[in-house]
């Protein structure tokens, strides 16, 4: 019983760090937030664990995260309202051609981000280009450029 009380109790703090931390964390991996990632799941490893090594424990352990991803899926589903809350929504960063710069900073993004999906995207070379920037709810930005 203490594993699946490790688990659900581990499953759930790292989801609330991640979604404090901003959908950008989770979009692209730089060195930085792959060194993180192992750091975190070393020491995510050793709380989940405790003293008990044994692959019963582990497949345990296993079974409980998966269950608590797949549960939480259904209840996303069955709650439109939570899902929005656990994933976050789009951020409408540029709309009509104008930034705005509070939804940028809250969103910790950069202009230099933006151009980048820009171009990336669309192929498109300045900020007077873009109708619309939205930061899904993943982490990407989406661009939709001026007809």
């Amino acid at each position: 019983m203490e594993t699946v009380i490790r688990g659900a109790s581990i499953y759930f703090i790292l989801l609330v760090i991640l979604r404090l931390s901003g959908r950008r964390t989770v979009a692209q991996m730089t060195p930085f937030d792959l060194v993180l990632l192992l750091v975190v799941s070393e020491t995510t490893q050793q709380a989940l664990l405790g003293d008990d090594f044994s692959i019963t424990n582990a497949v345990v352990l296993m079974i409980v995260l998966f269950g608590i991803d797949i549960g939480l899926s259904y209840f996303k589903q069955w709650a439109p309202g939570a899902a929005r809350y656990m994933d976050g929504a789009p951020t409408v960063l540029i709309s009509d051609g104008k930034v705005d710069f509070r939804a940028f900073h809250r969103a910790r993004v950069s202009l230099d981000d933006v151009l980048t999906a820009a171009r990336q995207n669309q192929g498109l070379e300045r900020l007077d280009q873009i109708k619309y920037a939205v930061l899904e709810a993943d982490g990407a930005v989406s661009i939709i450029p001026i007809a």
